[in-house]
């Protein structure tokens, strides 16, 4: 078949049709393999240890201890897999009006319990917002909660918010090893763990993917500055609406969003 040379060749191509559809099949293909692997290493854990159990009574309740731990490693992998695809529901949250300065004094109470550092209330913003304040706190915890896993006894973490006309901000920064710019790129894919790190999250690495989902469910995004050896700041920066404007948005326009989100690199 010829053309003119003022008319344009039909690029839409069976092949390039079916590009999307392949890339999602290779995606949940590369997700099936990961969660497997997730799941098959604790069950192999418990699976060697019972068929070497004797009848030692000490040996007998280190293995059951194990086998416990291993369990609810399991549980808390499975759990934190189902909130992931929650997120994704356009009415996955429970929206409510918040005072800020009060949940930045809350968050920076609960985090100082998690391990012992030097903790500061960096900044404190005062005025309202909307958010699922239970969703928020789980973010805001994560990120704590990672920041101890990359800090020693001795280094800063502060955590503080600051809000301007359009935006609200929540940090957690740390004075710890920092996380490299390869890293970067792919630590809030699911189950990616720093790969230079010498200290590793001994978790599924599900931690930052699900502090992404929530806060994306809030219509926000993450921002992350980080040097090796100068610590990192990880920032969650939320629209700032009235209620009545987080209950109006369409559908569509939340899902659209979404899926914008997730194409930008």
């Amino acid at each position: 078949m010829f053309h003119s040379p003022d008319e344009k060749p039909n690029c839409n191509s069976p092949i390039e049709r079916n590009e999307p559809f392949q890339a999602a099949f290779t995606s949940q293909q590369d997700f099936i393999k990961d969660v497997s692997h997730e799941l098959r290493t604790p069950i192999t854990i418990i699976q060697g240890h019972l068929e070497l159990l004797g009848d030692d009574p000490q040996e007998r309740a280190e293995t059951i201890a194990l086998v416990r731990d291993e369990l609810k490693r399991m549980n808390r992998f499975v759990t934190d897999l189902l909130l992931l695809m929650r997120a994704e529901r356009p009415n996955f949250l429970r929206l409510s009006a918040v005072d800020l300065e009060m949940l930045t004094q809350e968050l920076f109470a609960k985090a100082t319990g998690l391990a012992t550092r030097n903790w500061q209330l960096e900044a404190i913003a005062a005025g309202e917002m909307v958010c699922d304040r239970q969703r928020i706190t789980q973010v805001v915890m994560n990120l704590a909660q990672n920041a101890t896993q990359y800090t020693r006894e001795g280094d800063t973490i502060a955590i503080g918010s600051a809000l301007t006309n359009d935006t609200i901000r929540i940090w957690v920064r740390d004075s710890g090893e920092g996380i490299t710019a390869e890293d970067q790129e792919y630590i809030f894919d699911r189950f990616a763990r720093g790969r230079t790190s010498e200290r590793r999250s001994e978790g599924a690495g599900l931690g930052l993917s699900i502090v992404q989902a929530l806060v994306r469910a809030h219509d926000g995004h993450v921002e992350l500055f980080s040097r090796l050896g100068q610590g990192s700041t990880f920032a969650i920066v939320l629209p700032k609406r009235a209620l009545h404007q987080h209950q109006e948005l369409p559908r569509s326009e939340r899902l659209a969003l979404s899926s914008l989100q997730e194409s930008q690199p």
